[in-house]
């Protein structure tokens, strides 16, 4: 093959049609898309998943893996948000979908349309994660829960308004006792915004109604019919509410996460009204029993405390007699206790007298004043002393300073004496020796200086 020139990616061109096709990269990925999506559009898939993560996209990214081999996966969030579970990592499952081609990074994955755990349904999975999760939380929690009340007077029944949980419910209500209140609260009890509705009707008659309990019920049915009483949010507005509620969805054999999150569960609509309201004739009839024994208890009580005032009253005295004698025993105590204290106040006033003459006759008055005489002596002479000793000191001073005047060197030349000083180096001259004729010297008077030469220098004695 003849090659010549290079292309956009720096390659070499054929310029003859002879050779083999060279693809770009996007170019052999589409056709690798086109042939693996044609050949594989519907593909069921059954693996284990690792590496799954939910971001806030709302999609769900994992991998699917046997023994020997991985493929990747996704479930966007159209899709996701029909599963009844969250997907794990570990779990073994059957996915349905198709192949598609990741183009820029050049990986192949399976675009998932269908997830269902593999050996459990997806709703009786789903069912076990949400009451993992509510029991970590403590939503299940005996200790948490409400009692309920033993005579309601109000009821509110959230339910369906037309099915046969209701119609059981109210009949047997006013079988047992006709005088109780009930509200039904009309809801959907199917369906995806079933849930939606009764946390709604929990939320209201919290808010408004006066009740003394709540009935959420339904009748029996499959998994998927009772499944908006496995919703999360309908069992944290049953753990949130103020009044106690009573679940009665399904049959016996039914358990929903409601039932686990109520304050009290029954069976059956039918067995939660026995259970709320005792029967009327039943009620009656233990009531009065309950008087005849409380008339029974009370007389004979009455009797006996009758007998025992009897026996109190033959045995009291005349208070009388005693209060008087209380009177004269208190007048003793008053008469003797002002002698006390007046003999108490007496010996007092005696020592302190005895104290102010002791005080008196040891006064510092007396001391003090000859002290104080002492004082202004003393004070006298001291100043006397100070004044004589700075006349001295006055005295020396003038004295020193008088000295002083006559050894300055200004009262020498003032009697006629004069300083020599050779220049330019100023040195004092007491010598004729010192300069020779022609050196420049600096004469100093009591008042002003003399600058000239020497003319000649006269040897001679130290006499004038």
């Amino acid at each position: 093959m003849r090659v010549s020139g290079t292309g956009p990616g720096g390659g070499f061109v054929a310029t003859e049609t002879t050779g083999p096709k060279i693809f770009t990269v996007s170019e052999l990925t589409e056709e690798i898309r086109y042939l693996l999506e044609g050949q594989f559009d519907f593909v069921w898939v059954e693996g284990e998943i690792s590496n799954f993560s939910a971001p806030a996209s709302g999609h769900y990214y994992m991998v699917l893996k046997d023994d020997t081999a991985q493929i990747r996966a996704v479930m966007f969030r159209l899709q996701a948000r029909y599963l009844r579970f969250l997907p794990e990592d570990g779990m073994k499952v059957i996915a349905q979908g198709r192949m598609g081609v990741y183009g820029p990074r050049g990986t192949y994955q399976i675009v998932l349309d269908y997830l269902e755990p593999l050996g459990v349904g997806a709703l009786a999975m789903a069912f076990e994660q949400v009451k993992e999760k509510l029991a970590a939380q403590g939503i299940f929690d005996e200790k948490a829960k409400k009692r309920l009340p033993f005579l309601p007077q109000r009821v509110a029944v959230i339910t369906s308004p037309t099915g046969a949980a209701v119609r059981d419910f109210l009949k047997i209500i006013h079988r047992r006792f006709v005088n109780i209140e009930v509200i039904v609260v009309p809801v959907r009890v199917q369906g995806e915004e079933a849930a939606a509705d009764m946390v709604k009707a929990l939320s209201l008659v919290n808010r408004s109604l006066q009740v003394d309990v709540i009935v959420l019920t339904r009748g029996g049915g499959s998994l998927e019919d009772l499944w908006a009483f496995n919703q999360e949010e309908l069992a944290l507005a049953i753990r949130g509410s103020r009044i106690p509620v009573l679940s009665a969805v399904g049959h016996e054999i039914d358990t929903t996460i409601a039932d686990l999150a109520a304050d009290f569960r029954a069976p059956t609509p039918s067995a939660a009204a026995e259970l709320l309201v005792v029967e009327k004739t039943a009620l009656l009839e233990r009531l009065k029993e309950s008087r005849n024994r409380l008339v029974s208890g009370m007389r004979l009580a009455l009797k006996q405390e009758t007998r025992r005032l009897e026996h109190l009253s033959k045995a009291l005295r005349d208070p009388r007699k005693g209060l008087s004698d209380m009177w004269m025993r208190l007048d003793e105590h008053h008469a003797r206790l002002v002698r006390l204290i007046q003999a108490v106040i007496s010996d007092q006033k005696r020592r302190l007298r005895i104290e102010v003459r002791a005080l008196s006759l040891g006064s510092p008055a007396k001391d003090i004043a000859a002290l104080e005489e002492q004082c202004r002596v003393m004070t006298q002479s001291l100043l006397a002393a100070m004044k004589r000793r700075l006349g001295d000191q006055h005295r020396d001073l003038s004295y020193l300073g008088k000295s002083l005047s006559d050894l300055s060197p200004l009262s020498v030349l003032k009697r006629g004496y004069s300083i020599v000083m050779r220049l330019p180096e100023k040195g004092l001259l007491t010598q004729a020796s010192q300069v020779e004729r022609g050196d420049k010297i600096r004469v100093v008077l009591f008042e002003g200086e003399l600058v000239g030469h020497i003319e000649e220098v006269l040897p001679g004695d130290k006499g004038l």
